[in-house]
């Protein structure tokens, strides 16, 4: 189901109709989209190691400036429009009406009668891992830009911060749902793993 959020209401409505009218395939582990998966982490990956590796490859602040910006704007249309949608089955963007009303709009694609998903677990595991991990390092380099009294890169990563922090809150609304706040399914999910690790510790210690 497709899932729109705005300001003042929500609606669902139907999404891939033309890929939900044919079987779907069981879950497998293998990549099944090797490109996509590949893209997904090549342009965050990349202007990570640019920003890191700057001083060493150019002296020119400008050239590393435009590079990284290119690649995190690379990155940012990738993930939003084409790996989410290949690699997990979701997509978010942000419109405007007659009105002129902004609307969020979050994208899941529902599962198969049988609950089967067409995305493997191998490929959901490397779009969320680089989802998380790359905004998170983006976020280390702006303590260490203060720390290290460098501000003429605050600007580059502020701007990693938002492009990559944005796609991450936009697929976490899509994967838990629009209309759920962020703070209690965190709690949710941290209850869940609590409770898991004391049943598994209950089971280890019967004789």
């Amino acid at each position: 189901m497709m899932r729109q959020e705005s300001s003042d209401d929500a609606e669902d409505v139907s999404l891939f109709d033309a890929e939900d009218e044919g079987p779907r395939r069981p879950k497998k582990k293998k990549i099944r989209h090797p490109v996509a998966c590949f893209f997904h982490l090549f342009f965050r990956i990349s202007a990570i190691i640019v920003y890191l590796l700057c001083e060493i490859l150019s002296s020119s602040f400008i050239a590393c400036f435009v590079t990284i910006i290119l690649l995190l704007s690379c990155d940012f249309w990738t993930v939003k429009n084409i790996t989410g949608r290949l690699l997990v089955g979701l997509r978010w963007w942000n419109q405007i009406d007659d009105d002129g009303k902004s609307h969020w709009v979050f994208e899941a694609r529902k599962p198969s009668g049988k609950g089967r998903r067409a995305s493997s677990e191998a490929e959901s595991k490397i779009f969320w891992l680089g989802l998380i991990i790359c905004p998170i390092m983006w976020v280390i380099f702006v303590f260490s830009t203060f720390f290290s009294f460098k501000p003429k890169w605050l600007a580059v990563v502020i701007m990693g911060v938002s492009l990559q922090g944005s796609n991450l809150y936009g697929y976490i609304k899509c994967k838990m749902g629009s209309g759920k706040n962020l703070t209690s399914m965190a709690t949710s999910y941290l209850g869940r793993q609590f409770f898991k690790t004391a049943m598994k510790k209950e089971d280890s210690e019967e004789p």
